[in-house]
């Protein structure tokens, strides 16, 4: 019996090529023109990369698209639909470590970490001890309230924050403060933290109104995707100081970071990577393999995504 074909769009880790490999033949990239696309049966993908029509269209033998991770707002829903392909996520596999690292940020923009670590090294002292903010007492404001927004809302109250937060309507299954708008929200918090699913409901969700109303003490953290932020307006807003600093793991045209974002100061960068520890790597892995053998086997995957 053939092993089915599979094709890795993104990079996995060696451990999760590695378990795919024992059961499955796997393709990775697509600039090889040794992909035999009329065999392919399954994808894995990333709610970055996604998967076109166009690209499902070289598949007449797919069956399967798995996100690994939770996110999936680039590949077509409704094409693949059409053709009955299904699409399965890894929801909660990585909630917990991208909230670590949102607080992680939250922690290193109010204390200082980067740049006062890099003036020590430099053999600055005198000068340095000025006093910063802390989160404790201060008010945390997501956007969104999901997995992640939930897991950052627990953190955040373990240092003494209050919590608000901003959805299309409020959760009464929640203690935290719900606000109208994400300006409401903005205006209302000392840290502001993007939380939310990419795609065309929260493109540029944060804007330059969004960023006044933070105001120059606030600080701005986004572990969500890069489109919910106009990098123009966040770029003259760090500039200005209309905000005290910014925290990004997530860019509107990753890789490419902008030249004027790497240049300032009172901004932390990380390479998207909020999700990976080996923690969720090997849950998002353990999914993935029950994604695709349920889809082989005739089931419909535990995390099987409903059609739009």
């Amino acid at each position: 019996m053939q092993r089915p074909h599979i094709l890795a769009l993104i990079p996995l880790p060696a451990a999760t090529r590695a378990a795919l490999a024992g059961t499955y033949t796997v393709h990775e990239g697509t600039s090889t023109a040794s992909v035999p696309w009329e065999d392919i049966a399954a994808v894995v993908t990333n709610g970055t990369t996604g998967l076109s029509a166009a690209q499902m269209e070289r598949m007449p033998a797919l069956r399967i698209v798995c996100a690994f991770g939770a996110g999936h707002e680039a590949v077509d829903l409704g094409v693949a639909a059409q053709r009955g392909i299904v699409v399965a996520n890894a929801p909660g596999a990585n909630d917990e470590t991208v909230a670590d690292h949102a607080l992680g940020f939250l922690l290193a923009l109010s204390r200082g970490y980067g740049t006062l670590t890099a003036a020590v090294r430099a053999g600055g002292w005198h000068g340095l001890r000025a006093a910063r903010p802390t989160l404790n007492g201060a008010t945390l404001g997501i956007l969104g309230m999901g997995r992640i927004g939930q897991a950052i809302a627990r953190r955040a109250v373990g240092f003494g924050m209050q919590v608000h937060y901003c959805t299309r309507s409020p959760r009464k299954d929640l203690p935290y403060a719900h606000e109208p708008s994400p300006v409401a929200l903005a205006r209302a918090s000392d840290y502001l933290v993007a939380a939310c699913p990419g795609g065309p409901a929260t493109h540029h969700i944060v804007d330059g109104p969004v960023l006044a109303a933070l105001g120059p003490e606030g600080f701005f953290v986004n572990v969500a995707r890069g489109s919910v932020v106009d990098s123009e307006a966040l770029v003259q807003a760090l500039r200005r100081g209309d905000i005290a600093g910014a925290g990004l793991d997530v860019f509107e045209y990753e890789p490419e970071v902008p030249a004027a974002l790497r240049a300032l100061d009172n901004v932390l960068l990380t390479p998207h990577m909020a999700g990976r520890s080996p923690a969720s790597q090997a849950a998002q892995t353990t999914v993935l393999l029950a994604s695709l053998a349920d889809c082989f086997a005739g089931r419909v995957p535990a995390t099987a995504i409903a059609p739009r």
